[in-house]
């Protein structure tokens, strides 16, 4: 299966008041391994950018004021995440800005595009309840070093956020590792030898006593159930012939 980890920058945190996407940083996945295909560009938004936002990001007005405009990219974008399934921490939030994009120009939304998508942020919470699910937080909780993310930036955001989904999700594989395998004719070997090495059992046959005392035993069961006992054979069957 092919997914994508996907992760934006904005000039706020809002497409409905107008904030635009400035950054968007995209890794392949293809049957749970990185392939290293990558897509990364900056966005000029032709507005401003919140001073907030920088914060958070670092990005600034000056440093988009050369870089292409969405419809510029926009080709480019589909073409690395068209029908592969899209990873994203907190998806509601980048669906929402890439689809106005997309509107904008006139275009399908990301679910024309896309096979699916799938939350992190939702998971991570399913997965540990109360617990919390920021992409530091689990980074820290499966031991991923994301000591160079001083602060947020899309195509980093999604290596770490691919390593983070690979860990979350390592159980759900392991689960199946070896049922459908062949096992190797070394193994079988050495099973046989194993089985035929091994000491015969012994049987133990009861002594007339053991027989006669099983005996009463299954008597005082049938006589308590009123002659029933699945154990007791008949007495036709146990009478000696005429």
């Amino acid at each position: 299966m092919r997914q994508i980890v996907l992760d934006t920058e904005t000039t706020g945190l809002d497409w409905r008041n107008g904030d635009r996407v400035i950054e968007i940083g995209c890794v392949e996945l293809f049957s749970r391994g990185l392939t290293g295909r990558h897509f990364h560009v900056y966005i000029n938004p032709g507005r401003p950018i919140a001073a907030e936002a920088v914060a958070v990001h670092g990005i600034t007005e000056e440093f988009l004021a050369d870089k292409p405009k969405f419809a510029d990219v926009v080709e480019a974008f589909e073409d690395f995440v068209r029908d592969a399934e899209l990873v994203i921490h907190n998806a509601s939030f980048d669906v929402g800005f890439l689809d106005c994009e997309l509107e904008l120009l006139g275009r399908g939304r990301l679910s024309s595009l896309c096979s699916g998508v799938i939350d992190t942020l939702r998971l991570a919470k399913e997965q540990n309840p109360g617990k919390k699910a920021s992409l530091d937080a689990l980074c820290e909780r499966y031991s991923i070093d994301n000591a160079r993310r001083e602060l947020h930036g899309a195509l980093l955001d999604a290596e770490l956020l691919a390593e983070v989904y690979l860990a979350m999700t390592r159980g759900q594989e392991s689960l199946m590792i070896g049922l459908e395998d062949e096992p190797a004719a070394s193994d079988v070997a050495s099973a046989a030898a194993a089985l035929s090495a091994r000491a015969p059992l012994p049987v133990l046959r009861p002594s007339a006593a053991e027989l006669q005392a099983h005996r009463a035993v299954l008597e005082e069961i049938a006589k308590a159930n009123k002659g029933l006992c699945l154990w007791l054979p008949p007495e036709s069957e146990t009478a000696a012939p005429a």
